[in-house]
């Protein structure tokens, strides 16, 4: 398998084979190393940290300098090379003599962005990576949060103003230059990434108007998520769902359909009423059910390509806190009870732990719903017994002692009592999958004390919604998401417990080294064609979406360990979609899909978005807005099959 779906294919297999033929040899990890340098890896620890893991006797400086480090680990923000004081010269060159105005421009625009960058992440627990590159002649590397792709653009625009944005797309569109848009470069596909030219709309983030009577909020694109919901709260307002993760630009929230979870609630691009968009060919323009519906449904979810989305008029809701629930469960009674639970719970999550009879359920209601009040008054969101922290993790503590003991390299220093008991569950779940993060007998029992905290986490707790709504995804990691049609609220299919079934028998079957959790969550409908969670016209209105997510976490910075980790979750992915994506005709989330490297996993893929989605009314709007292709890259290309692959 290959580093990455983005790398050239033979310098990358190339590499993979001579590292991990004999990591030990001196001869095999310079010729690897310069290959992986030569395919310009897209996941940064390739470069980031494979000077320290095999050091190299010659050649090229590093592409990426190496930053401060705390705790082992590269530290996030602003680094800079030697560990000097940065300047402005680390951020930006001075701009080139002469040329286009626009080329000009870009380099003004980018000398603030490592500033930025800094400024996001101080307000921010995951942003884009933006580090300093020494002596190379662009500076500008960006990883997205997951650590699995980086990009180093030759242009990056940061404008302040929607006028200054205007012109820098006018410009754009006389010159040819790229200008893919990116939010805040959290996708774990690096669906926004473009080395050839990018544009943030990070500056572009109030609050334009208010509208109580209405509830609705005018936005710029470039607002986060969080930033949003607290200011929404001060005119006694909130956004109707939330997906997990809040750092997100509300451009890029919806441009890819993001989503949390509820049956009757749709994904986020359906709560947009009204956008304003500016395209190369067409300028900007106003979009609404009113204005042009059919490409307003269209640009809505137009994963960047159609447009830069600049303004966004959003249907909200009454602020409102939530009871929130958690609880376990067997297999069996999460298949018993899923109808039940889908109608009684306004938003409801399944976490499915592999190799366990064990599945956690997180479901909330409002604050005052009859439902609520019940739980709240008889107790039954309460565990029999109350667990203390000690308690709760004293399996995986216990696991994490076996461990050192068995699997621990001898030459590690292992952990002091005093520093195993600070950590907090996720931290140790982190710890003990690098031990062993392919071995399904040690996942397995990692997976086993997982189910026993959960067992002992049972409880309640009430929050407004949108810090209900928020929670931990865990530490870096590949992950595929899939969306699938469920039936309706009131009548759920078979579908979202069949697909779960055949997931779990299939990696306990072949055992896959599969940690937990395969989480689970359901939305309403989408109108928006582009959106996984599309229902044609016709459609029941109460149609259901399931989306399942799997996962292979990243808990080690080691080089070839990532490298394994990498392979056998394309392996874990591409079992997956063949024995139960295609019989569901489950589609990946946008901000999750890869292009594989495997021509007949391509065609595969490719057919599966024909099916599902209206190809080619997005190549014409994509012709029509952008002629140029001034706001692609090639994952885009190759989703909406603008690339003629040969599928023969």
């Amino acid at each position: 398998m290959g580093l990455s779906s983005q790398l050239p294919r033979a310098l990358a297999a190339a590499a993979q084979k001579l590292i991990l033929k004999d990591p030990a040899s001196p001869q095999a990890v310079e010729k690897g190393w310069g290959l992986l340098h030569r395919a310009n890896p897209l996941d940064r620890n390739l470069t980031y940290h494979a000077k320290s893991q095999f050091p190299r006797t010659s050649g090229k400086p590093d592409a990426v300098s190496r930053g401060p480090k705390l705790g082992g680990q590269a530290s996030r923000g602003f680094a800079t090379s030697a560990g000097r004081t940065p300047v402005a010269a680390d951020v930006a060159p001075p701009p080139p003599q002469g040329g286009s105005p626009l080329k000009s421009l870009s380099w003004l625009l980018s000398i603030p962005v490592g500033f930025a960058a800094y400024y996001a992440y101080t307000q921010s627990k995951r942003p884009p990576v933006v580090t300093s590159v020494g002596d190379d002649a662009d500076p500008h590397v960006i990883q997205n949060w997951s650590g699995t792709h980086e990009v180093r653009p030759k242009v990056f625009f940061q404008p302040e103003t929607e006028e200054e944005l205007e012109k820098i797309v006018a410009e754009a569109q006389e010159t040819g230059t790229k200008i893919r848009p990116m939010g805040s470069g959290l996708s774990p596909n690096g669906l926004a990434f473009q080395e050839d030219g990018m544009l943030s709309l990070a500056l572009l983030d109030k609050v334009v108007a208010v509208d109580k009577e209405k509830k609705q909020v005018t936005v710029q694109a470039g607002i986060r998520v969080q930033q949003l919901a607290e200011a929404l709260a001060e005119h006694g307002l909130t956004l109707e769902n939330f997906a997990s993760i809040q750092e997100q630009q509300v451009g890029g929230f919806t441009q890819v359909s993001a989503h949390g979870t509820g049956a009757r609630i749709p994904t986020v691009d359906q709560s947009v009423v009204a956008l304003k968009v500016v395209t190369p060919a067409k300028g900007t323009l106003t979009l609404s059910e009113s204005q042009n519906p059919e490409l307003f449904r269209l640009v809505r979810v137009g994963l960047g390509g159609l447009g830069i989305v600049t303004e966004l008029t959003l249907q909200c809701v009454p602020s409102h806190k939530l009871v929130e629930k958690t609880w376990t469960v067997s297999r069996g009674e999460a298949k018993r009870n899923l109808g039940k639970w889908l109608r009684e719970y306004r938003h409801i999550r399944y976490m499915w732990i592999p190799y366990t009879d064990t599945v956690v359920v997180v479901a909330s209601n409002p604050e005052g719903s009859e439902r609520g009040w019940f739980s709240w008054l008889w107790g039954a969101a309460k565990p029999a017994k109350q667990y203390s922290e000690d308690e709760q993790l004293a399996p995986a503590r216990t696991l994490m002692r076996e461990v050192e003991a068995t699997k621990h390299p001898p030459q590690a220093p292992k952990l002091p009592p005093d520093a195993l008991d600070s950590l907090t569950f996720f931290e140790l779940r982190d710890k003990l999958l690098a031990a062993d993060p392919l071995d399904w007998e040690h996942v397995k029992k990692v997976n086993e004390a997982e189910a026993e905290f959960w067992k002992m986490r049972e409880g309640s707790r009430v929050a407004w919604s949108h810090e209900i709504l928020q929670f931990d995804c865990g530490g870096q990691q590949w992950v595929l998401e899939a969306a699938f049609p469920a039936g309706t609220v009131n009548k759920p299919s078979d579908a979202s417990i069949a697909f779960m079934e055949e997931v779990l028998e299939l990696v306990e079957g072949e055992k896959i080294a599969a940690p937990a959790p395969i989480e689970q969550r359901w939305t309403k409908k989408s109108d928006s064609p582009m959106s996984p969670g599309y229902a044609p016209p016709g459609a029941p209105k109460d149609s259901i979406h399931s989306w399942v997510g799997i996962i292979m976490y990243l808990p080690t910075m080691e080089l070839v360990e990532r490298m394994r980790i990498r392979s056998a979750f394309e392996e874990y992915k591409k079992k997956c979609e063949v024995a139960v994506w295609e019989k569901y005709g489950a589609v990946e989330h946008w901000a999750k899909v890869e292009i594989p490297e495997e021509k007949e996993d391509q065609k595969r893929l490719r057919e599966r978005f024909r099916r599902k989605y209206p190809l080619e009314r997005y190549k014409e709007a994509r012709r029509e807005l952008d002629p140029k292709d001034l706001l692609g890259n090639r994952l885009l290309k190759f989703i909406s099959q603008e690339d003629k692959v040969d599928e023969s």
